[in-house]
């Protein structure tokens, strides 16, 4: 049997009103009396009744619901931001969708056109790594549709950021490796287009340079989808324990490429960090669990979540077209097992 919604209609003609009366009553008119407010509650409260979203957003030009778009939800990192940005919306009375492009950016194009047909009110949305045609989100943009970028955002685009400082946490996360004594130290990155990639990869060669060590681009591997497909893991480790001399560490760019990293070491019975060392960005509460827990860059994916949420809201409740936007940077933090 086809489920049916209970309607205004269905709870006038139950109780011998109008739809109009019942109308008023549910939204607490003062033209409509106590009593008929009371009978008609109590009875929409029965059936269970919600007022109809669509109806509601066609009648005052806003469906009190925001876009959101991540490439996985199941990473820890994207999930937090999920936390964080429900954590405002919820609490403003917004409801929060969420969808995944899976690092595909045609999945990507065909969730903003269902998003943009939902009418959602805004969009937060963290680019995937295949995206190099912002056509669509331009469109939205100049349309009028209020966008904030999370984590991966586009130089192309005027509006507000939320990020973190992606350089510096390689930076970091890098010397770490380099004070422990390790000297041939291998990337493994995400998409080479990427703003995060560009960063953390920055980082990593200031590092280098610092200790007056010079890059070497067999050492740099790319993944174009970011870790998403572990076959691009797997061929990068293996190129990387082939150079001779192979890598003494290796650090990576991502939640994905971190465990994807680990996974193919343990693969190809490299232990990890006698004979190669790791470190990376991950939020993981995982790798404090495991054998042998890894120093990690942990980026604040929760206060990232809220503060792109409460900057969307402005954008969405502002009265006036706003002009001036911010890049908000937020710092990592770089836990090792020993200082957590």
């Amino acid at each position: 049997m086809k489920y049916k919604a209970t309607t205004i209609k269905d709870i006038a003609k139950a109780l011998n009103l109008s739809t109009s009366t019942v109308s008023r009553a549910l939204r607490d008119s003062h033209e409509i009396s106590a009593a008929t407010k009371q009978v008609v509650l109590e009875y929409a409260a029965r059936l269970n009744f919600q007022p109809n979203p669509i109806a509601l957003s066609l009648k005052e030009r806003k469906s009190h619901s925001i876009g959101v778009i991540v490439a996985e939800i199941a990473n820890s990192f994207f999930s937090q931001i999920i936390n964080g940005i429900e954590s405002v919306a919820n609490e403003q009375g917004y409801t929060v969708i969420i969808s995944q492009s899976h690092e595909n950016f045609e999945k990507e194009v065909r969730t903003l056109q269902y998003l943009a047909s939902r009418s959602i009110d805004g969009l937060l949305i963290s680019v995937s790594s295949a995206t190099n045609d912002l056509q669509q989100l331009k469109s939205l943009h100049q349309s009028g549709l209020p966008i904030v970028f999370v984590d991966r955002s586009v130089e192309d685009i005027h509006t507000h950021k939320v990020v973190v400082d992606n350089y510096q946490g390689a930076y970091n996360a890098t010397i770490h490796l380099l004070e422990q004594g390790y000297r041939r130290i291998a990337c493994v990155a995400n998409s080479e287009h990427l703003n995060i990639t560009k960063e953390r990869v920055g980082g990593y060669m200031a590092a280098l340079q610092q200790y007056q060590l010079k890059p070497d681009p067999q050492m740099i591997k790319y993944c174009f989808h970011g870790g998403m497909l572990l076959h691009e893991v797997e061929t990068a480790v293996s190129e990387l324990i082939k150079l001779k001399p192979k890598p003494d560490a290796i650090f990576a760019t991502s939640d994905k490429l971190t465990t994807g990293c680990m996974r193919m070491l343990k693969r190809h019975k490299i232990a990890v960090p006698k004979t190669i060392a790791l470190t990376g960005f991950s939020n993981s509460e995982l790798i404090e669990l495991l054998h042998a827990p890894i120093t990690v860059v942990q980026q604040p994916a929760f206060e990232m979540g809220q503060v792109a949420t409460e900057l969307l809201l402005q954008l969405i409740e502002s009265k006036r077209p706003v002009k001036d936007f911010k890049t908000i940077k937020l710092q990592t933090r770089l836990v090792s097992p020993d200082n957590k």
